[in-house]
This record gives C-alpha cells, sequence and structure tokens, in this order.
C-alpha cells in the first residue's frame, strides 16, 4: 500500500499542482507563529519545547487518525495517506519555474529567464549569463527534488501511516520559519537553533541516499568522485552533497562565483564537466525522473520479497 500511497499522490500532484501556499504555507505559518508566541523567550532550550510540541501532536495525531481509519476499512486508510503526501510532497510546487527558465533560455530571451530566476530564488539576477541562470536553475531543481519528493517519501516509508511525511514536511518547514529567522534577525535570539539541527538530523540519511540515486541512474564513478571530495566545501553540506553528486552525474560544473542582487558571490565549484546550458536542464529533468523510477522499483521489490516470504 506504501508503493500504491506514493504512486497516486504523485499522479494527483502532476494531474493538479496544489496551491502550496494557500493550502499548505499559510496553516503551518498561523502554527509556528502561535506556538513562537507562547514559547519563544530567545533561548534555545524553549525552541526545543516547542518544536517536540508541533512534531509530537501532529505525527501522533496523523497516526492515531490513521490506524483509526484502517480500522474502519484500509481504504480510508490509505485514502488518508494519499491525502497527507498530496499536501506535503511533490516537484510540481517549483517545477513550473523550471520549465519556463528552460524555455526562455532555448528562445534566446535571458531577460525573461533572469526575472523567472529572481522570482524563484527571492533575489535579482539582472547581470547572470544564461549559463549561470541553466546552472542556478539546475541547483535549485536538484535541491527541491530531494527536499519536496525524496526526503518525504523516504520518511513515509519508514514511520507508520503519514506521520513520517508530516515529521519530515513539519520539520523542514520549522527550520525555514525559525531557523532562517534566527539567520536573519539578531533579535529572534537562540530560538531556531534546535529546529535547525535537529532537520539536519533527520535529513542526514535521506540526503545520502538521494545522492547515491543521482549516482546510480547519471554517471556512477563521477557522480561519487565529486560527492567525496567536493561536497565538504560547500557551506551547507546537506546541498553540497546534492549539487555535487547531481553535477558529477549529469557531467555538468555547478556552484562557482554568481551574480546576485548587484553583488559577485563566491562558491565552490561542483561537479564536472562542461558548463550549464538548457540542454543540461533537460538532462536534469530525466536525472530526477529516472531516480524516482528507481525508488519505485526498490519499494516494488520490497513488496514482492515481503509477499514471498510470507
Amino acid at each position: 500500500m506504501t508503493l500504491f500511497s506514493l504512486i497516486v499522490a504523485l499522479l494527483l500532484e502532476q494531474l493538479r499542482p496544489l496551491p502550496v501556499a494557500r493550502f499548505v504555507q499559510a496553516p503551518l505559518k498561523l502554527f509556528a507563529r502561535f506556538l513562537e508566541d507562547r514559547f519563544n523567550d530567545g533561548e534555545s532550550r524553549h525552541g526545543a519545547v516547542a518544536w517536540w510540541v508541533a512534531i509530537l501532536a501532529a505525527c501522533f495525531g496523523a497516526a492515531l487518525f490513521y490506524f483509526v481509519l484502517w480500522h474502519v476499512s484500509p481504504l480510508l486508510g490509505v485514502l488518508f495517506n494519499v491525502l497527507i503526501l498530496y499536501l506535503t510532497m511533490g516537484f510540481r510546487q517549483v517545477s513550473h519555474f523550471f520549465t519556463d527558465i528552460q524555455l526562455a533560455l532555448r528562445m534566446g530571451e535571458v531577460p525573461r529567464a533572469r526575472q523567472i530566476l529572481g522570482e524563484w530564488r527571492g533575489r535579482r539576477h539582472d547581470d547572470s549569463s544564461s549559463s549561470e541562470v541553466a546552472r542556478l536553475a539546475i541547483e535549485e531543481a536538484l535541491i527541491a527534488s530531494h527536499r519536496n519528493v525524496f526526503g518525504v517519501a523516504f520518511w513515509f516509508i519508514i514511520l507508520p501511516g503519514p506521520s513520517g511525511a508530516i515529521l519530515y514536511r513539519l520539520a523542514r518547514f520549522l527550520d525555514e520559519e525559525w531557523g532562517r529567522q534566527r539567520r536573519l534577525d539578531p533579535d529572534f535570539g537562540a530560538f531556531g537553533d534546535f529546529p535547525s539541527r535537529a532537520f539536519a538530523v533527520l535529513d542526514w540519511l535521506p540526503v545520502r541516499m538521494t545522492a547515491a540515486a543521482f549516482s546510480v541512474v547519471g554517471d556512477f564513478e563521477d557522480g561519487v568522485y565529486c560527492w567525496r571530495a567536493q561536497a565538504n566545501q560547500w557551506k551547507d553540506k546537506a546541498s553540497g552533497i546534492l549539487l555535487a553528486s547531481g553535477g558529477g552525474a549529469l557531467g555538468v560544473r555547478l556552484g562557482m562565483p554568481i551574480h546576485e542582487s548587484g553583488d559577485v558571490v563566491e562558491r565552490p565549484e561542483m561537479g564536472v564537466g562542461d558548463e550549464a546550458d538548457a540542454d543540461f536542464m533537460q538532462s536534469t529533468i530525466g536525472l530526477i525522473w529516472r531516480t524516482l523510477v528507481l525508488v519505485m522499483l526498490l519499494l516494488a521489490l520490497l513488496g514482492i520479497a515481503g509477499w514471498v516470504g510470507n
């Protein structure tokens, strides 16, 4: 039923992408603001308490509701899984940016591609070359595919019912909401320290599983080499692993200095091979889909093995 739930949720998301800002981000922001108002006094330990309250309430409540529905009818339990997966995962949440950038680059409309990239990343890229735009789009796509699909799927498989998907999605949101606020606003205090560390722990194994899958379905030798040689140079270790393995698997150079909001931002080189362009963006789509097929195939084999064993 795990494989079936994932397939149905992904098909639904492809056919009718969810308005994430309205149905996911807005309720989560209200929930986070509610907890922040009651727990935040600038100390890390209170951030830990608020994080555990949020995680335990959401995951335990979802698991309990799932088992009640499963007891009434297994079909209701499966439908609940599909609903939660539909709300917590999906590459289509950001893929329209990627597709529009690729189309603009193929038509030679570099200013248009820069504008779309700026809307996606929330920063200006007025001085970026076409190769730089393609490079940044590929980076965003590789990271988004993990955080919106593969990371959620990993924890959904590990924990009962939909609790794993909720755990990963909520932990990621609290890291973005409280951890980022800690980094941007000194007055926020250390409230976001624990949520950032907690998400890093939860994402440790999924990131490496995704990177391994990128290497398996792409250029394995270069993917593994870049992962081992380059990932530690990136400021965010998890993102560095994904970019290094993805760049190596694709045979494209990622990272490197970029023009951002009027400044030149120095970054280490990730991956190996040629300069990024619209063709490599198409190859990125193929890499992500092959990775998804590999995950589904492994799930199917595990299901068959369990059925045979019984």
